[in-house]
């Protein structure tokens, strides 16, 4: 059990240095894009899923890769799936379902040698 409480400890430092490299960075990234952009010629009408315009301004059709973010809905049914009742609460009110990664107010009271039953909710 102390492994997967390591991994999932390593986890959580691993996403906020992520997030942190992505905050120094995002300014940059941008002033990068932009300058491609104006090089380029570039427009937020050509960024967008359908026409845009070739080397030589002439207009050529562009298809979205499959998965792209940019896809519309095909309008096929979505599942819908009803919410699960909490197993678990914490001292601040935190609640998790018991399903999915263990959330972090948890992974640490389970550091500091706490069990999940001290959690649990009792029906």
């Amino acid at each position: 059990m102390s492994d997967l409480i390591e991994i999932q400890s390593q986890i959580e430092k691993l996403q906020k240095q992520a997030t942190e490299i992505k905050a120094r960075e995002f300014g940059k990234t941008v002033q990068d894009i932009l300058v491609k952009m104006q090089a380029f010629g570039i427009t937020l009408k050509d960024l967008q899923p359908g026409k845009a315009r070739g080397p030589k301004g002439k207009a050529k059709t562009i298809k979205p890769a499959k998965g792209n973010a940019l896809d519309k809905p095909t309008g096929a049914a979505k599942k819908v799936v009803a919410p699960v009742a909490a197993k678990f609460v914490g001292p601040n009110g935190e609640s998790w379902s018991g399903r999915g990664l263990t959330p972090r107010w948890l992974t640490a009271l389970l550091v500091d040698g706490k069990s999940k039953e001290d959690f649990a909710i009792k029906s």
